[in-house]
């Protein structure tokens, strides 16, 4: 158990390469673990977490009234803030990790060649995952069963404002650990605020860390994508695009468009900029922009927009790169489907885009011709989650095109290597 390791000095580089040491101890143990001893530790944790509500609660709101008078963001607020109710979900979410199939071992390929040997291509663990991630508490629970369930040690480093509350959910993961017996080390908590257990973690502590995962602001996720000497699922910012077309039913588009930006301003998956038809500017765009006025969304408008719509604040150039993570969103009248492809595909981020339209040749175009990691079509963008595509939750929305693309559950943690049978072959 982490929160029990100590080092003789109070030198970062020592502690973390110490941690570094511990957690690939624990890989090697658990790349063997079967999955009913992985399942009973994922519950375990899930009982630890209900049993420890009020401790979690308490740690949460010392970690609250640390950041009062910051002047921090609300959306920031918000994703360090726990609930009796967000507790439930964690331990929930733990419930249904441990009901997923376990990717380990699973032959993901099979084929015999003409000298006979037969060859197949098998899941296996990637090791050792960094995840360093800021405000967000939950993540030390999502990302601690998510690697266990892949067979993965982890170490997580979660932001100095969370740190309290990331401990005591780490206490209820190490708890199920250590009744399942498995290596308590499996999952550990960096245990310090120090900035410098960043940078060691990038270097890979001395080959330790086989993948780094960021989840968090512009200037960390680009930090990390800058500095790190191992793999990196990342993506620098959400900035996701919702496009209605002139074939769209108007009472959903009013439904999809409200929900993508209002449901969860401070989420990656929440729509920055809304892209109209402009064969819809009599029929859609006032509705839209009535709708979201009403729910309390700032619109920073294009001058197309503005010309129907003056009361608007001008948009910029900067706003159509902004991810906001709040109640603003950026509003563009569009030349159809090929003006909305040739905006997405200057000012997107590669995260999630969605299309809300009835005719089936501009879907087609829009999943074709657009490149990010999720497209969805009269759906709105907030589905652009690992628990909501049925992965059971998520490390991470992944927006590069290397092993692991969009949500990053289960599977995506893991490898494969090749296992071949012969029968006395040798190679002429």
């Amino acid at each position: 158990m982490l929160d029990l390791v100590t080092t003789k000095t109070d030198d970062v580089t020592a502690l973390m390469d110490e941690i570094g040491r511990h957690a690939k101890a624990a890989a090697r143990q658990l790349a063997l673990a079967s999955s009913e001893t992985k399942n009973r530790a994922l519950n375990a944790m899930a009982d630890a977490l209900l049993a420890s509500k009020n401790a979690i609660l308490a740690a949460n709101a010392e970690d609250l009234r640390a950041v009062e008078g910051k002047g921090l963001q609300a959306s920031f607020v918000d994703r360090l803030t726990l609930s009796e109710k967000s507790i439930a979900a964690m331990a929930q979410g733990l419930r249904e990790i441990a009901e997923l199939r376990d990717p380990v071992g699973e032959t993901i390929a099979a084929w015999e060649r003409p000298n006979g040997l037969r060859i197949e291509r098998v899941r296996t663990p990637l090791g050792v995952i960094g995840v360093i991630y800021e405000s967000r508490p939950n993540v030390t629970a999502d990302a601690g069963a998510l690697c266990l369930k892949a067979g993965n040690a982890v170490i997580l480093r979660g932001g100095s404002d969370s740190l309290n509350s990331s401990r005591a959910i780490h206490r209820c993961l190490v708890e199920g650990l250590r009744l399942a017996g498995l290596p308590e080390h499996a999952i550990q908590i960096v245990p310090t605020g120090d900035r410098a257990a960043v940078g060691a973690m990038l270097t890979g502590l001395n080959g330790s860390i086989d993948v780094i995962v960021p989840r968090g602001g512009k200037s960390l996720v680009a930090r990390v994508q800058n500095e790190a000497r191992v793999p990196v699922f990342a993506h620098l910012e959400g900035l996701c695009h919702v496009y209605v077309d002139a074939s769209a039913d108007l009472e959903m588009a009013k439904r999809i468009v409200v929900n993508a930006k209002m449901r969860r301003t401070g989420i990656c998956g929440a729509a920055e900029t809304l892209l109209i038809d402009s064969a819809a500017i009599g029929t859609h765009l006032m509705p839209l922009l009535e709708a979201l006025t009403a729910a309390g969304c700032e619109i920073r408008a294009s001058a197309a927009v503005l010309k129907v719509f003056p009361g608007l604040k001008p948009a910029t150039e900067d706003d159509w790169r902004t991810e906001y993570l709040d109640a603003v969103i950026s509003v563009a009248i569009v030349d159809g489907i090929s003006g909305a492809i040739a905006h997405i595909n200057t000012y997107s981020s590669n995260h999630t885009e969605a299309v809300i339209a009835e005719d089936p040749r501009v879907v087609e175009r829009f999943f074709n011709e657009i490149d990010s990691a999720i497209l969805l079509h009269n759906a709105s963008t907030q589905f652009a989650d690992g628990g909501e595509f049925g992965m059971g939750g998520e490390i991470g929305i992944a927006t590069g095109k290397m092993h692991a693309r969009g949500p990053v559950g289960v599977e995506q943690l893991t490898s494969f290597k090749y296992l071949v049978h012969g029968t006395g072959q040798i190679r002429p």
